[in-house]
């Protein structure tokens, strides 16, 4: 099941089914199966506390993914800014909606193994990113 809440701000403007059946067709391609996945859409305060609290990290970010991952079924919380989001498809020039996709199947493709923190790790994310967008041409409405 997935499910979409959002704390101290407006829930974006998304298609929940056309999203959860692009979701699990991009994990279905990475041979996983959707299981338990909470988005939670904040604002910057909110993933601040986050990424403090849990991570010991003091600063602002996109998206946080807890993993709870058992086998081929992938779980997991999705913290994400709106406000972050924003401000990164300012400085991109990307249109925010295109961006809100990149950072909501982000947290997936990090459950299905995909790292971007180690040498190299970044391109093959940025490339799993860019297929699944391309897919999303198919579901969006």
């Amino acid at each position: 099941m997935i499910s979409y809440t959002a704390f101290n701000i407006k829930m974006p403007a998304i298609s929940k089914r056309a999203n959860n059946a692009w979701l699990k067709a991009v994990a279905a391609t990475y041979g996983k199966k959707i299981g338990d996945l909470a988005y939670i859409f904040c604002d910057d305060e909110k993933i601040l506390e986050v990424n403090r609290q849990y991570l010991q990290h003091d600063y602002y970010t996109d998206i946080i993914t807890f993993d709870y991952t058992e086998d081929n079924i992938i779980s997991g919380d999705l913290f994400i800014s709106l406000d972050t989001v924003r401000s990164n498809s300012e400085q991109i020039g990307a249109a925010y909606e295109v961006e809100l996709q990149r950072v909501i199947v982000h947290g997936v493709l990090h459950l299905c193994g995909i790292n971007d923190k180690g040498p190299g790790e970044r391109a093959i994310m940025e490339a799993a990113e860019n297929k699944a967008l391309e897919l999303w041409n198919q579901y969006k409405k």
